[in-house]
């Protein structure tokens, strides 16, 4: 259809956004496209453009932060002599304001629209890798149509989005990863999944967001789900991973220009493995991997960057158990995490992926103090700082708020303090979340966690909390030598007293006795207890931790709480005292070698 109409001369013209109502000429930047109209478009200037593909619409998985990395590759390109031409189509975002980009072009991330912009513009080449995932998808189609794609290769980035083509890659380079298969019918996913055991991970290829995503225990479960991701993504087979149980999530961020890697910081999820990374919280520097299982994490990062061909921005999602480090994915765009990082080591990935992008090399960069040398290294910081995701069950009233793989966070915060209970209970109270200083905690535990939930319990116990809990886990605890009173499930028949009127568990959250819930999930569907628990808990805005992972972060921010707050400190002054360990020793190169000989300078 595009080629018929280009044949016929049938192609669309851009007007101006009228900023000034009319009333005087109107000199903005900002256009969007119509039929049958003068083109509005004035002639280019002598620098070469880029176009930067945005993200699209805000939806849950892809979001501001995608935005974050468009803008700071705007400024980038402007210092570097570049024009920007920024294409995205949400107004809410600032990448959308006038002022953002040398050119801005309000129209639907989709391969016409774009098609037609470059067409307009001629840029020098497009970035795809800053805006998500839709413009990612994108880049095969405006490299085929001869638009160079700046970064990354089509190529390469199918090489680590296709999940079989990723995991030869990983065999090839003896990387560990969980075992998996690929599937396109019910029978071939059984036949996967009893090969490689329950439980496993269901997903499709090519979405964002973990959309479709689950984790299957058994036949019954896999049919709902392997058809569920099966419509996720039609033209790619449904893929079917182990499930490492208990396992350490890891994320790190990274820049690389083809040859040298730039890590910006490793990130440990607080929440087990299982958890989406854009709802689970985070910290860095990492709290409980050691020094040997960091170089490692970055030694696989720095060769499956090159391996993979990335010049850009990569993500990878690792996880640790039992001293073994698996490679989950690789993602080689912006990640969610792009903005926390930067603001944390107080380096804008954004920006320096960008003038890579442009073509400059990490040791110019470093030589020029766009890596600053006296940036502070994420393993020694001074500080802690916390991610923590925004989620919007407040406002879904009957929704389950148990996490899993696929995200339903809509957004992110960040808590920083020199002591790690304090950042946690700083992000946890920006989310929305805040921890209670005093009073009763209900806890209900699923039988795996039931050992674990001993030490949490106590601690909040010697804290002077009252603690309520189901039969089972009260059980526990009392053996333990813990106060604890039991109270009824959802699910039996409620017990009274003259004090308190029902004791059913979920009629006293909405009554208001209890002040934090600990429930971790056992069992699917709106009918089980846990769901009763969990909703009620999000009716009334009572905090609800769904992992142990979660459980002891929460203690330890309640003891931050109840030491005091501390003193307000900006982040640039959390900047100043990380700067502490030359940031050669991280690149690899000598920087000061670089400077002297000029060596890498184009």
């Amino acid at each position: 259809m595009r080629r018929t109409r280009y044949a016929r001369g049938i192609r669309p013209s851009y007007r101006r956004v009228d900023s000034c109502g009319g009333e005087v000429e109107a000199a903005s930047n900002y256009f969007y496209s119509t039929w049958g109209e003068e083109d509005e478009v004035p002639p280019a200037g002598d620098a070469p453009r880029v176009v930067i593909l945005g993200s699209g619409p805000n939806r849950i998985g892809q979001g501001i932060e995608f935005d974050y990395a468009c803008v700071h590759a705007a400024f980038a390109l402007e210092e570097a002599g570049f024009e920007s031409v920024m294409v995205n189509s949400n107004p809410e975002t600032v990448s959308t304001d006038y002022d953002t980009s040398s050119r801005l072009y309000f129209e639907p991330l989709s391969a016409e629209d774009v098609l037609a912009v470059c067409r307009a513009e001629r840029p020098a080449g497009v970035i795809a890798q800053l805006g998500g995932q839709t413009p990612l998808e994108l880049a095969r189609t405006l490299q085929d149509a001869g638009f160079p794609i700046l970064g990354t290769s089509p190529d390469a980035i199918d090489l680590a989005e296709d999940r079989g083509r990723f995991a030869e890659l990983l065999h090839e380079m003896d990387i560990p990863a969980p075992p998996h298969g690929e599937a396109r019918t019910i029978d071939e996913a059984r036949i996967v999944a009893r090969r490689i055991g329950y439980p496993v991970v269901v997903r499709p290829s090519y979405v964002l967001g973990g959309r479709a995503m689950e984790i299957v225990y058994d036949d019954d479960e896999l049919e709902t789900f392997v058809r569920t991701a099966a419509e996720a993504s039609r033209e790619h087979p449904v893929l079917v991973d182990r499930f490492l149980e208990g396992a350490i999530e890891v994320d790190v961020d990274a820049v690389c220009d083809g040859v040298d890697v730039f890590i910006g910081a490793v990130m440990e999820h607080i929440e087990e493995a299982g958890v989406h990374s854009g709802d689970s919280s985070c910290q860095i520097p990492p709290a409980t991997l050691s020094d040997e299982e960091l170089d490692r994490i970055e030694d696989i990062t720095q060769r499956l960057a090159r391996r993979i061909g990335v010049v850009g921005l990569l993500n990878l999602q690792l996880a640790v158990k039992d001293e073994k480090i698996w490679v989950l994915e690789a993602n080689p765009r912006a990640s969610r995490t792009v903005p926390f990082v930067s603001k944390v080591i107080g380096v804008s990935l954004a920006k320096v992926a960008t003038l890579v992008l442009a073509g400059r090399t990490l040791a110019e960069l470093a030589a020029d103090d766009v890596l600053p040398a006296d940036a502070g290294h994420y393993r020694r910081l001074p500080f802690t700082a916390v991610k923590a995701a925004v989620l919007p069950f407040g406002r879904f009233p009957g929704v389950d708020t148990v996490l899993g793989p696929e995200m339903r966070s809509t957004g992110e915060v960040m808590g920083i303090d020199a002591d790690p209970g304090a950042a946690l209970a700083k992000a946890m109270v920006a989310a929305g979340h805040a921890l209670p200083t005093s009073g009763t905690v209900f806890v209900s535990v699923a039988n795996r966690d039931k050992r674990a939930i001993v030490f949490p319990a106590k601690r909040l116990s010697d804290l002077g909390f009252a603690l309520l809990a189901t039969t089972g886990t009260a059980g526990v605890l009392r053996r333990a030598g813990i106060p604890v009173e039991a109270v009824a499930k959802v699910s039996e028949a409620p017990r009274t007293d003259a004090e308190s009127g029902t004791r059913n568990v979920a009629e006293l959250i909405r009554a208001g006795r209890i002040d934090l819930v600990i429930n971790t999930p056992f069992g699917r569907g709106p009918r089980t207890d846990g769901y009763h628990i969990r909703t009620a808990a999000a009716a009334t805005g009572v905090p609800c931790l769904t992992t142990m992972q979660g459980a002891f972060a929460a203690v330890r921010g309640i003891e931050a709480l109840r030491d005091g707050a501390t003193e307000p400190v900006s982040i640039q002054e959390h900047h100043a005292g990380a700067r502490a360990r030359p940031i050669q020793e991280r690149l690899g190169f000598d920087v000061d070698r670089v400077r002297a000989s000029g060596e890498g300078v184009a």
